[in-house]
């Protein structure tokens, strides 16, 4: 049967435009993955350099990981929807076809964004894919709503949905970690977002005054510096194993993708 879902996602931050959300589904589809996209335009030249100091890596031991834990194997029923890639965690959409929507449970206020998972089917097909998107209930707890292609390399997508397992994983990387300001950023209020990290997020810091403060993340995957804390200094980032590492002070630039030279360790 052919169903359509509709929600509407208000995102309220100091001056910032409301984003409208619309699930897609396919026909004899089950997946129902809100999909959305970055609020204001985003630069199609190539990405500008967001170090302007020298980066450095700091190794800390702490376990940081979330709901989605390394070497823990999962299960439960893998679907698939009309995937461009981009979705709730608001990055751009991709021309990698190999995405994922992830359940309500570990999607976990956007913790699993930009994480990759690696899924296997019982007929012993396997696909590495990365969550770009949230699948809300009724999507169940432990359920992957992954992209069409990503879906047809375990089985003919005409059975709508199959038993899989699920584990993180470190794949190796094909570009350096980058940074985006949110559209509405200044130096007085900010959202950052990180783009093409290896490993998930543990958290992500500014230096303000000489001090790193933490920024609150929120469910649509931008940390924000509120209230006048200050932003455009130096900006570091830890992974869930725990390695922290300092991007250097990229210049307030709205919807600027801007790399860095760096990248998450494998594990």
């Amino acid at each position: 049967m052919r169903r359509q879902w509709l929600v509407v996602v208000a995102v309220v931050a100091v001056s910032l435009a409301t984003a409208g959300v619309v699930l897609h589904n396919g026909e004899g589809v089950t997946g129902r993955a809100v999909a959305a996209g970055v609020v204001g335009p985003v630069a199609e030249a190539a990405p500008s350099t967001a170090a302007t100091t020298a980066p450095v890596t700091v190794t800390v031991d702490a376990p940081l990981a979330g709901k989605i834990k390394p070497g823990v194997t999962r299960t439960g029923p893998a679907t698939f929807y009309d995937s461009d890639g981009g979705g709730f965690c608001l990055y751009d959409s991709s021309p990698d076809p190999l995405t994922v929507a992830m359940n309500w449970s570990d999607y976990e206020d956007s913790k699993a964004c930009g994480a990759h998972v690696l899924v296997r089917a019982a007929n012993g097909k396997s696909v590495t894919v990365r969550v770009t998107n949230l699948c809300p209930a009724p999507c169940r707890a432990g359920q992957l709503d992954l992209s069409e292609e990503a879906f047809a390399r375990l089985a003919d997508p005409k059975l709508g949905e199959i038993p899989v397992t699920w584990t993180l994983v470190s794949p190796e990387p094909t570009k350096k970690i980058s940074l985006r300001y949110k559209a509405g950023s200044s130096r007085w209020w900010c959202g950052v977002q990180t783009i093409d990290h290896r490993n998930p997020l543990a958290r992500l810091e500014i230096q303000v005054d000489g001090q790193w403060r933490e920024l609150r993340r929120a469910d649509y995957n931008y940390f924000l510096s509120e209230n006048g804390a200050g932003c455009g200094g130096p900006v570091a980032v830890t992974d869930i194993y725990g390695e922290r590492l300092v991007l250097g002070s990229p210049p307030i630039e709205p919807d600027v993708v801007q790399a860095t030279s760096l990248q998450f360790a494998a594990r």
